[in-house]
């Protein structure tokens, strides 16, 4: 059986399987979202959710049919004129192009791809209403800080705050009462197939979203903020939504915080510091992401001397491990490691045992 180090879609958490079986042997594909069996379903996952992210009761936790919608639905929702965007690769650019195609004045403070910021060099734009920073940038391995999103926050009281926390979640150990919005897929770190988005967002923005639809703004549809939000309250969705998928996350949050989310965090610390410490030494691989502050623990980058096509190969001939390649125009000289709670520490010194014999 394959272990997948891919960075999304990933390696399948353990016990997914096992809850998948479960749904099938309830019957759930097969149940109305507006039944009591559902509101139960939906009411769980929040709570296990709530509990995983210490989750103030200020924010609702909202499904959609992936992250990438939510970078829609918060533009439309929250920003009537200018939002401002933290790029420095390819998810937090197309943050930032949803902006542009949604015809807002979209204002940017862009890095080099394989660099991150820091609080202390972001000037946020004096009308910008939304600030849009990434946790874990996906294609370049560049992680920021919880710390230093916090302290935007804290430097910009007045505008909403939203987190891309796609390939990191629950790994970033953000303060709710600093974050207005978050949002990450199921397929990443909760190891877990693709199809489901979560979508947190606090009071305040249910509150400028009301504000920009009664003065005529376009907020969306069905999954505008104000409509998902009337059916939250009753653990309903709008439409018909993934319902396998949504009591499978809400299993899945249960067994994180059954294992604790401080535990798996400390995991995920020291099975990435093992890695960066063998591409240190290695000389078939070196750290793509120079400053140590920036690096990410949940998707590692090496650049690869030889091409990463031999080596991604030549690993999945050997032992039925899959790595991830470069994205975009460095597929060809970069690998990319996933470090999600699906993969254990057996498992990340395997790879790195195969990685070293090459």
């Amino acid at each position: 059986m394959s272990t997948f180090f891919t960075p999304g879609p990933a390696a399948l958490f353990p016990t997914v399987q096992s809850h998948y079986m479960e749904a099938f042997r309830l019957n759930l594909g097969s149940i109305s979202h507006r039944s009591a069996a559902f509101r139960k379903i939906y009411q769980h996952a929040d709570e296990q959710l709530r509990e995983l992210f210490a989750l103030p009761k200020s924010h609702a936790v909202l499904f959609t049919g992936s992250a990438t919608e939510v970078w829609e639905r918060i533009i439309m929702n929250t920003v009537e004129h200018e939002s401002f965007h933290l790029v420095n690769g390819s998810f937090s650019k197309k943050f930032f192009d949803f902006a542009k195609d949604l015809h807002k004045y979209a204002n940017s403070m862009h890095k080099p791809f394989g660099e991150g910021f820091d609080a202390s060099e972001v000037e946020v734009p004096e009308y910008a209403e939304l600030i849009c920073c990434t946790a874990n940038e996906t294609s370049s391995g560049v992680q920021m800080k919880a710390s230093e999103i916090h302290k935007i926050k804290k430097a910009n009281k007045n505008k909403f705050v939203a987190v891309d926390m796609v390939s990191s979640a629950p790994y970033p150990n953000l303060d709710f009462s600093l974050v207005d919005s978050a949002f990450f897929s199921v397929q990443k770190s909760f190891g877990m197939p693709a199809g489901l988005g979560v979508w947190f967002a606090n009071e305040a923005m249910l509150e400028k979203s009301e504000r920009m639809k009664k003065h005529e703004g376009i907020v969306g549809t069905y999954h505008s903020l104000p409509s998902l939000w009337e059916n939250y309250k009753n653990f309903e969705t709008p439409e018909t939504p993934n319902v396998m998928a949504i009591y499978v996350l809400g299993k899945v949050a249960e067994d994180f915080n059954r294992i604790g989310v401080e535990n798996i965090r400390k995991e995920t610390d020291k099975k990435a510091k093992a890695l960066y410490d063998f591409a240190k030494k290695s000389d078939n691989f070196e750290i793509f992401v120079e400053n140590e502050n920036h690096r990410s623990a949940t998707v590692v980058v090496l650049n690869c001397k030889e091409g990463s096509s031999k080596v991604i190969n030549t690993i999945k001939e050997r032992s039925d491990m899959i790595i991830g390649a470069g994205y975009g125009k460095l597929k060809e000289t970069q690998i990319r490691i996933a470090n999600f709670p699906a993969v254990n520490m057996d498992q990340v010194q395997a790879l790195i045992t195969e990685l070293g014999s090459l």
